[in-house]
Order: C-alpha cells, then structure tokens, then sequence
C-alpha cells in the first residue's frame, strides 16, 4: 500500500504530483529544485546555493518519512548546465557519510521555472 508523505518543510508539488511516495520499506521523492519552501524562490546565487536548498528539501521529505540522507540508495541529478557538475558535485559530496548512493547525473535542456539543478531521491528503510 502506497503512502503520500508530504511536508511544509519543502517547496510544496507544482504539479499533479507528490513530494514522495512511500511504499512498504521504499521512499520514492520527486525532483527537487532549489526552492525555498517559504518564498517559494530560488536560494540566492548559483549553482552551489540551489545544490544546497534542493539537498534541505530532500531532508524535510526524508525526516517527514521518518529516514534519514543514510537512507539513500539512488540520486538522480538534473543539471541545466552539465559545466556546473564540478560545482554540484562538491555540494552532494557533503551531504553524505559513509558509502555513497548511486547516481546518475544529465544534463537537460531545461528545468521547471528555469532552475539550475533538480534532483531525486530512493530511499530505503532498514
């Protein structure tokens, strides 16, 4: 049976879809952008400050969900630029202890309301 989890901690859906999904042991989140959920803005800056509001998202989903970032088993990346990888990259490197999820990161023509990075999340529960 499927869960909805949905949080005020992070940018409310902008679309017909949740902010995650739970289903038996698994946290499926949609994309997320680096909007600040109570502006509903852009983190200032650039790529690094939309890697990091995006990354906060992902928290608030996650702990809503009752997990944690050690929960990741698979990212996926979006990036508008792929010349801002390095940049990302050294952004989602801190977030993480231990064993790295897996990942795959593209580069995309463009992402919703023309943000730079958008990235989604697997989670399981031990």
């Amino acid at each position: 049976m499927k869960k909805v989890i949905a949080t005020n901690n992070a940018p409310a859906a902008i679309g017909p879809y949740s902010q995650a999904v739970q289903v038996g042991n698994m946290l499926f989140a949609s994309g997320q952008l680096g909007l600040d959920p109570v502006t509903g803005n852009f983190a200032e800056g650039g790529i690094k400050e939309q890697t990091t509001q995006a990354f906060k998202n992902i928290h608030a989903i996650l702990a809503e969900a009752g997990l944690t970032i050690d929960n990741v088993v698979k990212t996926t990346v979006f990036l508008a630029d792929m010349g801002d990888f390095a940049a990302m990259n050294e952004v989602y490197a801190q977030q993480f202890t231990g064993a790295f999820p897996a990942r795959s990161a593209v580069a995309v023509k463009t992402l919703p309301k023309n943000g730079l990075v958008e990235i989604e999340i697997i989670a399981v529960k031990d």
